[in-house]
């Protein structure tokens, strides 16, 4: 089963590739990786896909709350969320087809960014089954070069945030997994 996991973490150097190698060093393997600066300038976002069963989810989970730097930590796979990947595809037109690749993306809502003679640069985003669909209509052209940013995603209902400034933590509070539920108790409170 594949999870999507965030994790709200201090914004500072070395953070992500702390993750990461904890990760690597325990054999857990990243399917999807993206990060990014919040709402809070003082922390970031980290959204990553890992592929396993309840146990591999419950031992990455465990693993992320001994790290000082992270300060939440929530698993999205079972909760109603949004989530979203960006592509930039290069794509073949030398042999034909710029009508067909047009046509292909103006149905699947994606936008041509870049013309040359020998090949069109494309955007697209959504759902990975949409991208996946996307590529594969696009092969038979002839793909050039692509690249990926990796899954993003939010809760539709409950906020996903840092309950006040990282100073009013109490020293030694070790941060730990917290459910939408339980974030969404402590932000009306």
């Amino acid at each position: 089963m594949r999870h999507v996991l965030s994790a709200l973490v201090m914004n500072q150097p070395g953070v992500l590739a702390h993750i990461s190698q904890m990760l690597a060093s325990r054999a857990f393997n990243i399917d999807s990786l993206a990060v990014g600066a919040t709402e809070n300038p003082s922390f970031s976002r980290i959204t990553f896909v890992v592929n396993g069963n309840d146990r591999v989810l419950d031992q990455v989970r465990k693993q992320l709350e001994k790290i000082v730097t992270v300060v939440k930590v929530l698993d999205f796979s079972t909760k109603d969320y949004v989530e979203r990947d960006l592509m930039l595809m290069k794509v073949n037109t030398q042999g034909g087809g710029r009508s067909q690749i047009k046509e292909l993306t103006e149905i699947f809502r994606a936008r041509i960014v870049d013309v040359s003679p020998d090949h069109v640069m494309v955007e697209i985003s959504g759902r990975e089954s949409k991208i996946e669909a996307f590529i594969e209509q696009m092969r038979p052209f002839g793909i050039l070069e692509m690249v990926r940013t990796g899954r993003i995603a939010m809760l539709r209902d409950a906020a996903f945030t840092v309950d006040g400034p990282v100073g009013d933590r109490p020293v030694g509070d070790q941060p730990g997994v917290e459910s939408p539920e339980s974030a969404e108790n402590s932000e009306s409170a």
